[in-house]
């Protein structure tokens, strides 16, 4: 069944159980999962990177279909959810499991898409597009908050700080939220103030991502995939800094095997590497041999030409490559 987003005020969670929501607008989809769902499951709130579940798909339903005295029922949320997971979700809408919420969470899904095309047509399921916030929104969500704060605001103002946002009210929040934390006692903030502040950059860089995904911190990669709103845009150069530092790797663990030394081989590196950035790249040594960092590097070409090839699902191929190549041997 397709609804609107507003009417999920409507519906009844005793008796609807199984939800898809997609579009980019993952800001408005974060709110509703908050103040619809998560705020009567907050004990009992799991989430699930698609990945995860189709590779242990055992533990997957063991988790979901097991009772505790301790649980009343459980709210699963499945990030990055596309067409590959369609049949295990299908067989999980069919059995019907009354203590169980259900919510997909994907990007952009077309017409045709399998995953979309069950949720739309099944009688228990609810498809759910978000479509980007227009200005009109985004302004009055800006507009709103600085009334409440009683400071007065320009609308050059508001139009800088919804152009940053991209179309997503979660951008927003983040902008919003460094604003906040910035006026303190404050009782009035210039436009070059917010000219500092408003900046996507400054809260999960690509860099950062990259760094996190090759010293192979599986939680803190999800993190930053999970609290950004990356775009095609954001994809491509996600992957093009992903290869610069794959190719630095490869070349250090080159070095390294004929200086046996590793301050040596690091110290003498051309460019040199900052000395904060040192103790980081000293763990993505560790964990990656010489033939594995050359082999990453011809996998990262790869996966930048499937993402060319498919503008749609760029963002579950990244994340499904990222999250991947960011797990230990122990994870």
């Amino acid at each position: 069944m397709i609804i609107k987003s507003y009417e999920l005020e409507n519906i009844n969670l005793k008796k609807n159980k199984n939800f898809l929501f997609y579009g980019e607008n993952q800001g408005y989809k974060n709110q509703i999962i908050e103040e619809k769902f998560k705020k009567h499951y907050k004990e009992n709130t799991y989430y699930y990177e698609e990945g995860e579940i189709l590779n242990n798909q055992n533990s997957f339903f063991n988790k979901v279909l097991s009772k505790s005295f301790f649980e009343d029922e459980k709210l699963i949320i499945v990030n990055r959810a596309s067409d590959k997971i369609k049949d295990i979700i299908e067989e999980l809408i069919e059995k019907k499991i009354d203590d169980l919420i259900l919510i997909l969470n994907a990007n952009t899904l077309e017409k045709k898409s399998k995953i979309r095309s069950l949720f739309e047509k099944h009688r228990n399921t609810f498809s759910v597009p978000f479509y980007e916030d227009n200005d009109q929104t985004l302004s009055n969500i800006v507009n709103s908050f600085f009334k409440e704060k009683k400071i007065p605001i320009s609308q050059q103002s508001i139009n800088l700080i919804v152009r940053r946002a991209r179309g997503d009210r979660q951008n927003i929040k983040n902008e919003l939220e460094k604003v906040s934390s910035f006026i303190g006692n404050k009782n009035k903030i210039e436009i070059k103030d917010l000219l500092k502040l408003t900046n996507l950059a400054e809260n999960y860089n690509v860099s950062e991502l990259v760094d996190c995904c090759l010293s192979k911190n599986k939680k803190k990669t999800i993190n930053i995939l999970n609290e950004n709103n990356y775009s095609l845009e954001d994809c491509i150069l996600i992957i093009r800094t992903f290869l610069v530092k794959a190719k630095r790797l490869s070349k250090l663990n080159q070095q390294l095997l004929e200086t046996k030394n590793l301050e040596a081989t690091i110290a003498a590196f051309k460019p040199p590497i900052f000395w904060k950035d040192k103790e980081v790249v000293k763990d993505q040594i560790k964990n990656w041999s010489y033939k594995e960092a050359r082999n990453l590097v011809f996998q990262i070409n790869e996966v930048e030409l499937l993402i060319k090839k498919h503008s749609y699902s760029s963002l579950n191929i990244l994340s499904d490559f990222i999250i991947d190549k960011a797990k230990s041997i122990n994870s």
